[in-house]
């Protein structure tokens, strides 16, 4: 049976979330490998964070797209985006917390495409009359990576059950984003 790539990333994101100066052993271990065998695929750490934090775009990205964040009513597009943003949260975790490991222009990029992306729907439900105004979109994007990574976070620790993750961030997210009567 193969190594799978993903399956590694996976055990490191979760263990790395956990405890950030855990050693490429402790991650061989905890993806049930052997060292030199993740050598093998992660040339050493640098690497691996890199490979992690290019996995985790991806998966928001498709995330995104699932959601079709470009659709219709900005605050069903945003509920649709927390729903299939669920299942990659832990990697949202590391990468919300560990992402000033790594620089360079092929992650920049990927972030700038998430943040626009995000950022655009805000604008969108702004426009549509559903968002605060006085919030710009930008931070709007800030407080989903943010909550979504809190929420994860929590489930991780046993301070919120995985079924609540999603009710808890929107109605959160929400409760300050959305217009309320009177607002400018």
């Amino acid at each position: 049976m193969g190594l799978d790539r993903n399956d590694v990333l996976r055990e490191a994101a979760a263990l790395l979330t956990r405890r950030a100066t855990a050693s490429m052993d402790d991650i061989a271990k905890a993806a049930g490998i052997s060292r030199a065998t993740l050598h093998r695929h992660f040339a050493g750490r640098d690497a691996l964070i890199r490979a992690l934090e290019e996995l985790g775009i991806e998966r928001f990205e498709a995330a995104m797209d699932s959601a079709r964040i470009e659709e219709g009513d900005a605050v069903e597009a945003l509920r649709r985006l927390v729903a299939a943003l669920r299942p990659v949260s832990g990697f949202l975790v590391f990468l919300y917390s560990e992402s000033q490991l790594v620089e360079g222009e092929e992650v920049n990029a990927g972030w700038a495409r998430l943040d626009a992306r995000l950022a655009a729907l805000f604008r969108r439900g702004q426009e549509q009359g559903n968002f605060r105004i006085d919030l710009t979109p930008v931070w709007l994007a800030e407080a989903v990576y943010g909550l979504m990574a809190s929420a994860a976070w929590s489930v991780h620790d046993g301070r919120l059950a995985a079924k609540d993750m999603e009710y808890m961030v929107l109605e959160l997210l929400l409760g300050g984003a959305l217009r309320r009567s009177g607002d400018a």
